[in-house]
């Protein structure tokens, strides 16, 4: 587990870092030479790299241990139903796909607490992340983990059509904590989560979320103390 990016307490991701000094020192040479639009650009490169990698401090909208936290930042793309040969869990599952824009925080954040049982990665294309068929053919990282008393789920970060680059800061068998910063994507992109079939979903397609605040659902049956009943 890497501490420092997941315990991170600056105000940027720190994969960010190497970006913004490439932007920077970019804008030092056009400002030197005095080149007036070449500046304005560099400028607002310089800008935009430093927003497109904050990492914003977040609280969970609940604190009950049966709900699901959302992964990420951005907009609900679907809420599907996916029979077990097609489920990364091997069993019946709900996903839940999440499209992150150049616009959004991409520090991504896991759904619930428990043990990471594996991180399986799979070399693919790049077409843009809000094309159903990403799912299964672009490049992406799943993360099983084993919820506490509330069986296995998936997030699966997924590269989108400018992202090429997928950072995963857990490892098998590191424990998890709701919220808690597990990786990032670079550059616009998607995440999906599969949760048990029986989960109460709260969230709707097209709706906003933030990663690590907003509730996605709540688990049921699963022997949680405070669990909502829907």
């Amino acid at each position: 587990m890497d501490h420092s990016r997941i315990n991170n307490r600056w105000p940027m991701a720190r994969e960010g870092i190497p970006f913004i000094i490439i932007s920077a020192g970019l804008l030092l040479i056009v400002l030197l030479a005095a080149l007036y639009y070449a500046s304005v650009i560099a400028g607002l490169a310089f800008v935009f790299v430093i927003y497109f990698f904050r990492d914003p401090e977040r609280t969970p909208a609940s604190d009950s241990p049966a709900s699901v936290l959302t992964p990420a930042d951005g907009r609900i793309l679907e809420i599907v139903h996916i029979p077990e040969n097609h489920s990364p869990t091997g069993l019946p599952a709900v996903k839940i796909s999440i499209f992150m824009s150049v616009f959004n925080v991409h520090v991504n954040r896991m759904p619930l607490g428990g043990t990471v049982q594996e991180i399986t990665y799979h070399p693919g294309r790049f077409l843009s992340a809000n094309l159903d068929k990403a799912s299964k053919e672009n490049e992406r990282n799943e993360i099983a983990v084993q919820a506490t008393d509330a069986g296995k789920i998936v997030v699966v970060q997924i590269a989108g059509l400018i992202a090429r680059r997928i950072a995963c800061w857990v490892e098998k068998g590191d424990h998890v904590k709701a919220g808690q910063r597990f990786g990032l994507i670079r550059f616009g992109s998607r995440v999906e989560v599969y949760l048990p079939p029986e989960t109460r979903i709260t969230v709707q397609v097209k709706q906003r979320v933030r990663a690590g605040e907003t509730v996605m659902g709540y688990l049921r049956d699963r022997g949680i103390e405070g669990l909502r009943k829907g």
